[in-house]
C-alpha cells in the first residue's frame, strides 16, 4: 500500500511510535518491577529467566515440605526418647523385681506396672502427625498395633503396617530416610532386641512369681535398652541432617532470588530517566511539528 503521507510526515510518525514504545515500555516496567514482561522484551534471556524461575518454584517445594519432615522427625525423636525413659522404668522394675527381698505380692504389683508400660510402649508406636501413624511405614494410615489389655496377659497385635520408603530430598538434589517402621523400633524380628517381647516375658514372669524366669527376662533387658537407644540415635542423626538441608535450602533460596531479580526485575531508576526523557521528547517533537509552516494550494494562488 502506498502512503499519502509525504516522507518528512512520515518519518515524524515513525519517530513519534519509538518514542510511544519507549514510554509504554517505561510505565510497564514502573508498573510490574520487571524489566522482562514477555518474550519479546529480552529474547535472548529468556531460557535463562525461565531455569531460573523453575530452579526457584522446586526450591520452595523442597523447603515446604522439609518444615514437615522437621515436625515428624522432630516427633519421631520425642517418642523414642519417651520409649526409652520407659524402658528405663522396665529395667528398674526387674531389677528390683529380681532380688530376695521381693514378696510374690510385690512382684504381682511390678507385673502390672509393666503391663501398664507395654501399653504405653505401643501408644508410642502408634504416634501420629498430622493424622499419618508416623512408624506404620508407607501404610501411614493404619495404626501399627493395637493391644488387647482385657486379656491376661495383654495381647499384642502383630505388626499392621508395612515397609517404609519414606525419603525426604535435600536441596542439593540427594535424598535421605527420614523414617523407621514400629515393628523395626519394637518388634524387632531379633528375640534378643525385641522390645515388646522382653517386656511381656518380664510381665509374665513377675506376675508368675518365679524366680529362674525372672532372672532369664532381667539378663537381657540391658541388650534390648541398648538397641533402642540406637533406633533414637537414628531419630537424633536424622534431625541434624533435616536441619543442615534445611540451611542449605534457604541459602538457596537467596541465592536464586538474587539471579532471578538480576536477570528480569526493572532497573526503576533508569525506567524513571527513560520515561522522563520519551515524556520530553514526545513534548518536543510534537511542539516542534506544530510551528512548521502549512502551505495549501490558496498560498499558490494568492
Amino acid at each position: 500500500m502506498i502512503s499519502s503521507l509525504n516522507p518528512s510526515t512520515q518519518q515524524f510518525l515513525n519517530n513519534l511510535s519509538v518514542i510511544d514504545q519507549q514510554m509504554q515500555q517505561a510505565q510497564t516496567e514502573l508498573s510490574t518491577g520487571l524489566r522482562v514482561n514477555q518474550a519479546s522484551d529480552a529474547p535472548d534471556e529468556i531460557s535463562a529467566i525461565l531455569e531460573a524461575r523453575a530452579s526457584l518454584s522446586a526450591n520452595t517445594q523442597i523447603n515446604t515440605d522439609l518444615g514437615q519432615t522437621t515436625t515428624e522427625v522432630n516427633t519421631g525423636e520425642q517418642s523414642l526418647e519417651s520409649a526409652v525413659t520407659l524402658f528405663d522404668q522396665v529395667q528398674t522394675l526387674g531389677a528390683e523385681g529380681d532380688t530376695g527381698t521381693a514378696t510374690a505380692a510385690s512382684q504381682a504389683d511390678m507385673g502390672q506396672q509393666v503391663n501398664s508400660i507395654l501399653q504405653q510402649m505401643v501408644g508410642l508406636a502408634d504416634t501420629q502427625v498430622a493424622g499419618r501413624y508416623i512408624f506404620s511405614g508407607d501404610s501411614d494410615q493404619q495404626q501399627a498395633y493395637t493391644i488387647d489389655m482385657t486379656q491376661n496377659p495383654p495381647v499384642v497385635s502383630s505388626y499392621l503396617g508395612s515397609a517404609t520408603t519414606r525419603m525426604a530430598q535435600h536441596p542439593d538434589g540427594s535424598t535421605f530416610p527420614v523414617a523407621l517402621t514400629a515393628q523395626t523400633i519394637f518388634d524387632s524380628s531379633d528375640p534378643t532386641t525385641n522390645v515388646f517381647s522382653s517386656i511381656e516375658n518380664l510381665a509374665n514372669a513377675l506376675n508368675s512369681g518365679d524366680s529362674s524366669a525372672i532372672q532369664t527376662a532381667v539378663s537381657g533387658l540391658s541388650t534390648v535398652g541398648d538397641y533402642l537407644n540406637q533406633q533414637l540415635a537414628f531419630y537424633g542423626t536424622t534431625q541434624d541432617t533435616v536441619q543442615e538441608a534445611t540451611t542449605y535450602g534457604q541459602t538457596l533460596q537467596t541465592q536464586l532470588q538474587t539471579q532471578l531479580s538480576n536477570l528480569e526485575d526493572a532497573d526503576s531508576a533508569g525506567a524513571i530517566e527513560q520515561l522522563t526523557q520519551a515524556q520530553t521528547q514526545d513534548q518536543a517533537a510534537l511542539q516542534s511539528e506544530a510551528l512548521l509552516p502549512r502551505t495549501s494550494l490558496f498560498n499558490f494562488l494568492g
